[in-house]
């Protein structure tokens, strides 16, 4: 095996908008699943008060929508941020040094 170094001296800034708002995403789909158990778990608890369950029940059923579009959507916007920043402070310093093997 031949190790060489290669450098990253741009990024693609959609393409890691596009990686970082889907992994966003599926995280946000994962914090929503999270709300949405604890909102209904939360609801069936306070039965006695049936506005206040009814109003858990429904934010937590709607984090599962909302969260992921919300998530996927910053990830979106912070990974075109990150990348046209590194490419900026790349043309200054030089690129990310990484060493690969063939």
């Amino acid at each position: 095996m031949v190790e060489t170094t290669a450098y990253i001296n741009r990024i693609g800034i959609l393409s890691l908008g596009k990686i970082v708002g889907l992994i966003y995403a599926l995280f946000g789909l994962i914090v929503g699943g999270l709300m949405a158990l604890f909102s209904v778990l939360g609801g069936v608890a306070m039965q006695g008060f049936m506005s206040y369950s009814a109003m858990n029940m429904f934010f937590g059923i709607g984090s599962i929508i909302i969260f992921p579009i919300f998530y996927g959507i910053m990830g979106f916007i912070v990974g075109i941020l990150v990348a046209w920043f590194y490419n900026i402070i790349s043309g200054w310093v030089g690129g990310l040094k990484i060493e690969v093997r063939t």
